[in-house]
């Protein structure tokens, strides 16, 4: 049966648990803007973008309910969906006026395994098709995202917005995070002290060397190959020394593999194969250390039961 996106519904006026959620976390982040505002680089910027983005929500809102359907409801869904891309790169913007915590997590990581798993992991794995096959599980993350977030929009509908909620609000728990705790990862740390440093044990301090160059390239050997090269050029597009303990990448996957096998188990066996692989690249590429990647499937299972519950306060539900 064809499903009719444009056919009127039922105005529904009140707002979505995700745009009470993202407006929350707008909220929250200018209150920050306010208290760090002589230490922030550009403080009157990141005000503005809040306030486009408030408004972009209520823009939204009001094309709904004049235009109430299938369609104007899924454009307020991905309209909260895709600032995602926004709120990462600008947890950047307050965890650089803390000194860096890396020399912490490197040297736990020694103490831990007696090497550095991430410049072990590529020693171990240096062939092209193993770098192509970690690299492709870590390109499929936004995919993964989407394909439960649609799934649940066409197949479970009644459960869609728990589901968006319980993505969204995971993003925002592990960003709050990274406000606080700056951990770069091995892929900008290691550089700047020297790969051979940090293999021999040797975890320099950093200070705020990062606030001092956020602009640093992210390198990756394997020139022509697809999913290497597709990794590469969105890290150096949008990826920042931030967000590294704990890995949402790992953890989020773990929520949507949780949320996948609760709609539908096949799904969840589909995903697993990925999943598996982009755990592994978050440590293969040295976008995080090994205690990272632990780190974030312990917190992706508990934060999955946290934010189901945490739904029922934002939504209608009795």
């Amino acid at each position: 049966m064809a499903i009719d996106f444009l056919k009127r519904e039922e105005v529904q006026v009140k707002f979505l648990a995700v745009e009470k959620l993202n407006l929350l976390y707008n909220l929250f982040t200018t209150l920050l803007i306010i208290v760090f505002f002589n230490r922030l680089n550009d403080p009157q910027e990141m005000l503005m973008g809040r306030f486009f983005i408030a408004a972009a929500t209520f823009v939204v809102i009001y094309i709904y309910t004049k235009y109430p359907s299938m369609a104007t409801r899924l454009v307020r869904i991905v309209t909260q969906m895709s600032l995602l891309s926004y709120w990462y790169p600008d947890t950047f913007e307050f965890n650089r006026i803390f000194p860096n915590l890396d020399h912490l997590f490197a040297s736990m990581e020694f103490s831990l395994f007696g090497c550095q798993p991430a410049i072990l992991f590529d020693q171990v794995f240096s062939s092209i098709w193993w770098r192509e096959a970690f690299n492709m599980g870590y390109w499929l993350y936004y995919p993964m995202i989407a394909t439960v977030s649609f799934f649940y929009f066409f197949c479970r509908p009644k459960d869609e917005e728990r589901c968006t909620f319980v993505i969204m609000a995971s993003f925002f728990l592990y960003y709050i995070i990274y406000i606080f705790v700056p951990v770069a990862g091995p892929q900008f740390y290691f550089p700047v002290i020297g790969e051979d440093v940090a293999a021999a044990g040797i975890y320099p301090e950093l200070g705020n060397y990062f606030n001092l160059n956020p602009d640093i390239t992210i390198a990756q050997e394997g020139k022509g190959a697809l999913f290497t090269e597709l990794v590469g050029a969105a890290q150096s597009s949008g990826e920042r020394p931030t967000a590294a303990f704990p890995s949402s990448h790992i953890g989020v996957s773990t929520i949507l593999v949780m949320l996948a096998f609760r709609a539908k188990r096949s799904l969840a066996v589909i995903m697993f194969p990925v999943f598996v692989l982009l755990c592994c690249a978050t440590v293969y590429i040295k976008a995080h250390y090994l205690v990272d990647a632990i780190a974030g499937l312990l917190s992706g299972i508990l934060i999955y039961y946290l934010t189901t519950w945490l739904y029922k306060r934002f939504s209608s539900e009795e």
